[in-house]
């Protein structure tokens, strides 16, 4: 089936929107538990810790799943996978609104469907990242990751209207059912659009495929083939490290966004509930706004400076910036301004997040699914951290200490990437057999 020209021309950009599409459809079923938590613990009588168990079991398989959903990828194609995730997650979404609370064990049920739906989950972004290695060029790869990551704005942003809407006007059931749905639906067009390699995709462009060719290495230009993942080389890689650390402390300071943000608000900073559904929107908001502008900068910046500078210093300033909006938010008096400057926090913080995907792909090569789901386990523990540590801060210390941890760790964060060399790739440190060498032969 042809398509109109210009899709034709740019598939490549096609595929990236598309995963767009997905990555925001797989936040509103991340999210959507949060807004119509009150419904279900009324529903199956749940004490609010046993609410809180029923959160945490999502982030706890998401997080646990994301370096093997990077192997799969690598393994099997981000086509096959991607589309495997998208159905599993719109199995367990509805899974979740089938449940009764006549079922014996429901709690158990309940905690075991969470699991699950975060493992179905937990490919998105290292497929995603395994097809941006082989379809994107390197110096597109900033902007191609922006957009893509700008679908965790877009998708956290929409989220509270929408489900607040279903809820109100179908029950909390309806709100799984519609996120399902989405999911298989966005699910089967990605995998009639998508493909492996741009060789093996019918539309391609011969112009497109040289363009494509001509900036990638030849192990991923080439014909499909399954390698075997480079794991010594990967767990000796310092940039793998510095990028795990890095990335820890990015998902510290964004989770305090996801979780507390609405909260401080409405109960720190005294705005009432419909204020702050209002306000809470606007770090997302910012988010997905920022992403894609720092892909674009990052790019520009590494044709013309090199990847050191377009993708490494690029991350470290925002990372400072982002530590230093979030300090001097807690500074100010006027709650509206202090809003602004957090999410002006948040939007910075989301500027760096095209580079640590970018030079994942470029350091990953045919194992970049795996070692960006390394890279986002530590993203994952620093959230998972957040969620109690926070609230524990706070107590003890005050909102402000809390805030002025997470702008701490922007700083340790932004260190981090002194030690990321961009040009090093697994292929260069990858392990070959020893070759016995001659008698009186010495090694240089």
């Amino acid at each position: 089936m042809a398509l109109p020209n210009p899709f034709r021309t740019r598939i490549r950009w096609t595929l990236v929107a598309w995963i767009f599409v997905i990555s925001s459809i797989a936040y509103l079923d991340r999210v959507n538990i949060s807004i119509a938590g009150r419904s279900i613990q009324e529903e199956f009588h749940l004490s609010p810790v046993q609410l809180g168990w029923v959160f945490s079991a999502f982030v706890t398989g998401y997080a646990l799943f994301q370096a093997p959903g990077g192997w799969l990828a690598d393994r099997f194609g981000p086509r096959r996978i991607l589309a495997l995730g998208t159905v599993w997650w719109g199995v367990f979404t509805a899974l979740t609104a089938m449940l009764s609370p006549a079922l014996p064990g429901v709690l158990v049920l309940l905690l075991a469907v969470r699991v699950t739906l975060g493992l179905g989950e937990a490919v998105v972004y290292p497929a995603s990242n395994r097809l941006v290695a082989a379809w994107i060029p390197s110096p597109e790869r900033g902007l191609a990751n922006g957009i893509i990551f700008a679908g965790v704005g877009a998708g956290a942003g929409i989220t509270p209207p929408l489900i607040t809407w279903i809820l109100l006007n179908y029950g909390w059931r309806w709100s799984f059912w519609v996120c399902a749905l989405l999911g298989l639906a966005a699910g089967a067009v990605w995998y009639w659009i998508a493909r492996d390699r741009p060789a093996d995709h019918p539309w391609i462009g011969q112009a497109e495929l040289s363009h494509i060719r001509s900036a990638l290495p030849a192990d991923l230009a080439a014909p499909a083939k399954r390698t075997a993942i480079p794991w010594a080389a990967i767990f000796r890689s310092r940039e793998v490290l510095a990028l795990s650390l890095s990335y820890f402390c990015f998902g510290y300071v964004a989770y305090i966004f996801f979780t507390w943000f609405f909260i401080y608000l409405s109960t720190v900073r005294g705005l009432d509930l419909k204020s702050s559904s209002y306000y809470s929107m606007l770090p997302f908001l910012a988010m997905a706004a920022f992403a894609p502008m720092g892909g674009w900068l990052g790019d520009r910046l590494t044709r013309r400076y090199g990847k050191r500078t377009g993708r490494c210093a690029l991350a470290g300033v925002s990372l400072t910036l982002a530590g230093a909006f979030i300090a001097l938010g807690t500074q100010a008096a006027d709650v509206r301004l202090a809003t602004f400057v957090l999410a002006g926090g948040a939007g910075a913080l989301c500027f760096s997040t095209s580079s640590f995907w970018s030079v994942t792909a470029d350091v990953g090569g045919p194992a970049a699914g795996t070692v960006s789901g390394i890279m986002n386990m530590g993203n994952q523990a620093g959230g998972a951290i957040t969620a109690s540590l926070t609230p524990l801060i706070a107590v003890h210390y005050g909102w402000t200490a809390s805030f002025l941890t997470a702008a701490t760790l922007c700083l340790a964060g932004a260190l981090a990437w002194f030690f990321v060399r961009p040009e090093k790739t697994l292929a260069d440190a990858k392990l070959q057999p020893a070759v016995a060498q001659p008698a009186g032969a010495q090694s240089h």
